[in-house]
């Protein structure tokens, strides 16, 4: 199965989600400086549809220490903001499930991630490591503005697929 096949059908297995992110290219931090919308890349993990459902956006790379990993559309759902991580999964722990209600609370100016080149998986490629949380993002090269990235969270029972489209 390939990307374009898996995002016809709207969903794939775990295996699947796998083989396809390992059949990718790795990616270099250069190519994720930028703003990069996000959607779900369904595989049967326990996460699937709750970012979606949050109202997420996407990510920010501003350069390699200079990070906004979660991007929520504000309440007019034409622009966002980027949120501090430790404060969204709180809300979300408490039962929030609309981000853009609480935006005052959690919005953040400062990063609260950074880049490097990690081993995952077999291929040395970029990866987003959050700076209060035991979460990595690693990225592979779909094309030059598509990437698939796959969330590596302690304590998690399976990795977390993603797309990220170059804004």
């Amino acid at each position: 199965m390939t990307f374009e096949d898996a995002i016809k059908a709207g969903k794939v297995t775990t295996d699947a989600a796998g083989a396809i992110f390992d059949g990718l290219a790795p990616t270099s931090v250069e190519t994720l400086i930028g703003t990069w919308k996000g959607s779900e890349f369904p595989s049967g993990h326990p996460n699937d549809g709750l970012l979606a459902q949050s109202g997420w956006f996407g990510k920010r790379f501003r350069d390699a220490d200079s990070v906004d990993p979660l991007l929520f559309y504000k309440a007019d759902r034409t622009t966002f903001f980027a949120a501090d991580p430790l404060k969204k999964f709180q809300a979300s722990a408490a039962g929030v499930t609309d981000i853009a209600s609480v935006q005052n609370e959690i919005e953040t100016h400062e990063p609260t991630a950074r880049l490097r080149m990690i081993e995952y998986r077999g291929k040395v490629t970029a990866a987003m490591i959050y700076d209060q949380a035991p979460i990595i993002d690693y990225f592979r090269k779909v094309d030059d503005d598509t990437l698939l990235g796959a969330m590596d969270r302690r304590g998690d029972k399976g990795t977390y697929f993603f797309v990220l489209r170059r804004v």
